[in-house]
């Protein structure tokens, strides 16, 4: 007890220091893993399917081309229309990314295990200068 009392600083300073390193990962977790060069990638080689869970007034002022559009309420009911085949990869994407990790939970409890949410959703997207479609 009076190596606490006596190295109470030693003590403190363990534990900020091990919250600060907790933060990151908590804020990878709220945005996605999924990095948009190799959202790309995913794209372009393994034929992943892009849904875009913003409302239908966002998505009309700018999405990834052939994104399909899916609010967020009707992704349980409209999904299995859009990605028939469970197998390829299904890429989720919001403004921010925080409504595309909600997203990723819904449809992994779907079948498809290989969903993945957009880190950073379209203001990534854009940040790396990648194209947009608007509709």
């Amino acid at each position: 007890m009076s190596f606490i009392v006596q190295n109470w600083y030693l003590i403190l300073l363990a534990v900020v220091s091990g919250g600060l390193l907790l933060v990151p990962a908590l804020k990878g977790a709220a945005s996605g893993s999924l990095q948009p060069n190799d959202a790309v990638i995913k794209i372009n080689r393994e034929k992943a399917v892009v849904v875009d869970v913003r409302e239908p007034e966002e998505y009309v002022k700018g999405h990834i081309t052939n994104a399909k559009n899916i609010p967020l309420s009707q992704l349980d009911e409209r999904l299995p229309q859009v990605a028939k085949n469970k197998a390829l990869p299904v890429i989720l994407v919001c403004e921010s990314g925080a409504r595309a990790v909600r997203a990723q939970q819904q449809v992994r409890k779907l079948g498809y295990e290989k969903a993945e949410a957009l880190a950073g959703g379209m203001k990534a997207w854009r940040a790396a200068s990648l194209p947009v479609t608007k509709a």
